[in-house]
């Protein structure tokens, strides 16, 4: 991928990494987090790209939360940390014949990081919103961002994204994507880290 290819909607998709309540609890933006990736999840559906969820173990570290698991009910269970060794997963992304894979989810330096590294290997190119990843720690979050931006993968904000995926104000879609941006009320931060 060139870096200055867009990723539009086109040939894209969307994955949601392990957002468990278990796993959520110990997030400090767990608000912000679930609330983009929940945005993500409706962009997505309104310009008919493809979307998947996956759980860690998900019998010791419980369901997706609420609030995804509403909008995502088939959802992959895996033991290995990356996605790709999940049969499905890259079934799905080969048989809509995808280019790029947006990921958001939990934690920053484990499974998603890993998840984007073996996508690259693969010949994907991959974004991360940095606004819909989170690790327990700030410094593992910062690392896993300055490891991925420095292995190709695209760095980015879902306000961004949920513009880039539409790429027009004069598609049908806009108007639906642009509530999506203007209703939303950041949660999690305290006032002037917006």
């Amino acid at each position: 991928m060139r870096l200055t290819e867009r990723l539009t909607g086109h040939h894209g998709a969307l994955l949601v990494v392990d957002v468990q309540e278990k796993l959520m609890a110990r997030i400090k933006y767990r608000d912000l987090v679930v609330a983009n990736a929940v945005r993500l999840v409706r962009a997505a559906e309104i310009l008919k790209l493809p979307f998947l969820a996956t759980e860690q173990y998900p019998e010791g570290l419980g369901p997706t939360v609420a609030e995804l698991a509403a909008l995502i009910p088939d959802r992959h269970s895996k033991t290995t940390f990356h996605c790709c060794a999940v049969p499905q997963f890259l079934e799905q992304l080969y048989g809509h014949h995808i280019k790029h894979v947006t990921l958001v989810g939990i934690e920053a330096h484990v499974c998603v990081a890993q998840t984007a590294l073996e996508l690259l290997k693969l010949g994907f190119a991959v974004q991360v919103p940095a606004d819909a990843v989170a690790s327990r720690t700030t410094m593992d979050w910062k690392f896993a961002l300055r490891r991925l931006e420095a292995a190709g993968v695209v760095l980015t904000t879902t306000e961004a994204i949920l513009f880039e995926w539409t790429e027009r104000s004069d598609r049908p879609e806009f108007k639906a994507i642009s509530a999506l941006v203007k209703s939303f009320q950041q949660p999690g931060l305290p006032q002037g880290e917006h």
